[in-house]
């Protein structure tokens, strides 16, 4: 046999190990994919078998039960739930890395044997607009979710405290649990403790909206929240919060809805704004916020929604806020303090309110019934 035929049949050998490796890593990585896609999927019919349905539990009008499609199809070894409706997978592993079942007419408790906890690749969860029966949130989203992104467990009734175990999500982008109160006998509001509300301000450096209204803290806002730079959304509405509001959370550079309204004990003032702030929405009606509006206010150009009703500001209206043109809500009911007669700027007891011309894009002037007087004409 010569030299050549002997070096291609070893060539050939060679490539037929190498082939033959190859098949046997994709057969193990098909086969291993197959297995966690019918875990994942069992997981969630556990999860659909552990509700009610019941359509009355939903807010929205739109509201339907999106799990009462999920069902298996074929072989109990084969599964399709990545076509199942609210839930999403990755393309190359498989992994269910999205569950969308806001609004989904669902009544029940989650307890920390809950099949959604079997879901470890999950990035965004969306649990929104149910009905948990008031049930504490199980510490096992912080331990077992550990990749989630966005989470969502607003106006859905659970109650307790939340666990400090949440604070482990590092990841988050997102969290919202806002509006989980409802005066009933036997309900207990959400609540958070003064030290597990730093820890998330400490711990979830990529926080984008932070979002607890009506959670209940008896606390005042930690000052980290100065640091938290990547903040867009900050809303603590109903939180019985007391103290001094942190000034330099204003100026934080990406923030653009901040929302502190209904707390009654939270103190706090508004600074020189600059032009790069980029606010939309600011709301801290019905706060014991005090002292002069700035001037500076007329830099706020991005401003659309402003709420500053039942605080203890001095009724001495800055004409700069006509610089507010993108302004759709304005609401300045109830200022309570006595005006500073030094002071320069113009009385909302006054007729000479010329600004409001300016603000064009105005729906709805609440306030207006407070002033004696001629009020200028704008386009509404």
């Amino acid at each position: 046999m010569g030299m050549e035929s002997r070096r291609s049949k070893f060539i050939s050998l060679r490539c037929f190990i190498f082939l033959s490796l190859i098949a046997t890593h994709c057969i193990l990585f098909v086969k291993t994919q197959a297995l966690g896609q019918v875990d994942e999927c069992s997981a969630l019919l556990q999860f659909k078998e552990s509700f009610a349905i019941s359509k009355s539990v939903s807010a929205d009008p739109l509201a339907y039960p999106k799990v009462s499609f999920w069902t298996r199809e074929g072989d109990r070894n084969r599964s399709n739930c990545c076509s199942w409706d609210g839930v999403e997978c990755d393309e190359e592993s498989g992994h269910v890395i999205g569950l969308d079942l806001r609004s989904s007419c669902l009544r029940g408790s989650i307890n920390s044997s809950n099949g959604l906890f079997r879901l470890v690749h999950l990035q965004r969860l969306d649990l929104s607009d149910n009905h948990f029966n008031f049930s504490q949130i199980p510490s096992r989203f912080g331990h077992d979710l550990s990749s989630l992104t966005y989470l969502n467990l607003s106006n859905s009734l659970f109650s307790g405290q939340i666990p400090s175990e949440i604070s482990k999500l590092s990841k988050l982008s997102t969290l919202d649990m806002s509006f989980n109160y409802q005066k009933v006998d036997d309900s207990i509001p959400l609540k958070l403790t003064k030290a597990n509300m730093r820890s998330l301000v400490q711990n979830l450096t990529a926080i984008k909206q932070l979002h607890l209204n009506w959670v209940e803290m008896y606390s005042t806002v930690p000052d980290i929240l100065v640091n938290a730079s990547s903040l867009t959304s900050l809303q603590l509405g109903g939180c019985q919060l007391n103290g001094e509001f942190p000034v330099g959370i204003f100026h934080l550079p990406n923030l653009e809805v901040l929302s502190v309204y209904s707390n009654s004990n939270l103190t706090g003032y508004f600074p020189n704004f600059n032009r790069s702030n980029a606010l939309k929405n600011l709301n801290v009606g019905a706060t014991n916020f005090s002292g002069m509006l700035p001037a500076s206010m007329g830099n706020l150009q991005s401003l659309n929604f402003l709420d500053i009703s039942n605080c203890h500001f001095y009724p001495l209206v800055p004409s700069s806020l006509g610089n507010l043109t993108q302004l759709n809500y304005l609401d300045m009911t109830s200022f309570n303090d006595v005006p500073n007669n030094n002071s320069t700027g113009q009385l909302v007891s006054e007729y000479s309110l010329s600004w409001i011309a300016s603000l064009t894009n105005i729906y709805d002037l609440p306030w207006v019934h407070q002033i004696q007087g001629k009020i200028p004409k704008f386009c509404g």
